[in-house]
């Protein structure tokens, strides 16, 4: 018992201390001052995982097609202001790619880079919208372990970004990111009009390759400022490393269960028998880990089928 409390108090103190080197710039911003707010919203996320099946247990999914829509587009206009403002902020700061320490100071286009990270964390609170539509549409097939760690890590890690590196070597990974995101979410709006335009998006499967490419540049990237002893902060760098390598092999793995062995499913496939979604469109997991939430099968009208009971519920 004695132990525990120690571990407490250690941790207690650990805490306070690290809170005299955070960003005095962004302690008053919103879901800044404490972490709980953030612990808070990403434990709601997991209560939802759990009851939300639970819930539409018996119910009928719900179709969201108009919702969906406006959701996509709404995240890639989100997603294009974060990397334009991050973008013109760092070129305005003579930012290098190369290596470039955290401005504490009240410079206004460092200040801009650290508001432009903060809406980067506060997209990735939005994005715990992904799985909420998964399972208002009963898509629980699309909630994988991948989809739910990376969801629920990138907000919750990105808080301690902000408070205390909110600048510097921060801006690089962010703003490739938001930029494969204004990609990604496009190719979810364009889906969600349905089969007359999934048609034209050949280019899905790419999508999951320059996801990976990305975190091989962000390893190499962040090794490359270890190499040159950059002055930001060391466990940052390490910690962004592993982070990276986790999501190789998760992405990799994914890669190859949807895309290398999609050709034998196919094959054993039954000749005229309709594909179930996500087989023969097959899966996109995204950096904020979502997987083609708006493939549809597309409604084919064959003699003898029966018809379905219900209809799924409208916006």
């Amino acid at each position: 018992m004695d132990i525990l409390k120690h571990i407490i108090n250690d941790t207690v103190e650990f805490y306070k201390w690290s809170l005299t080197i955070a960003d005095k710039r962004v302690e008053k911003w919103p879901l800044m001052d404490s972490p709980l707010p953030t612990l808070a919203i990403s434990s709601s996320y997991l209560l939802f995982l759990w009851l939300g099946p639970k819930y539409m247990q018996g119910r009928e999914p719900f179709q969201l097609r108009k919702t969906l829509i406006i959701y996509n587009f709404s995240m890639v206009i989100l997603n294009f202001f974060i990397f334009k403002e991050l973008f013109l902020a760092a070129r305005a700061a003579n930012y290098s790619y190369i290596c470039q320490p955290v401005d504490y100071s009240d410079d206004p286009n460092e200040v801009r880079v650290a508001a432009a990270l903060w809406w980067y964390f506060i997209s990735k609170g939005v994005e715990y919208l992904d799985t909420v539509f998964f399972i208002l549409r009963k898509k629980f097939n699309q909630i994988s372990f991948l989809h739910v760690y990376h969801h629920c890590t990138m907000f919750t890690l990105w808080w301690i970004g902000i408070k205390w590196v909110a600048g510097g070597q921060s801006f690089f990974g962010a703003h490739m990111n938001a930029a494969i995101h204004v990609l990604m979410y496009l190719y979810y709006g364009l889906a969600a009009f349905g089969p007359k335009i999934q048609k034209y998006l050949w280019w899905k499967k790419y999508l999951t390759i320059v996801q990976m490419i990305q975190f091989h540049v962000t390893i190499g990237h962040t090794a490359l400022s270890l190499y040159s002893d950059c002055p930001f902060p060391k466990w940052m760098h390490w910690c962004l490393i592993g982070y990276a390598l986790t999501f190789i092999i998760l992405f990799g793995n994914f890669y190859y269960q949807t895309y290398r062995r999609q050709p034998r499913r196919e094959t054993a496939a039954k000749p005229g028998k309709a594909l179930h979604n996500g087989a023969s469109n097959g899966a996109l997991t995204s950096s904020n880990g979502n997987a083609g939430k708006t493939d549809e099968k597309p409604a084919a009208a064959e003699s003898g089928r029966r018809k379905r009971k219900g209809r799924a519920k409208r916006d």
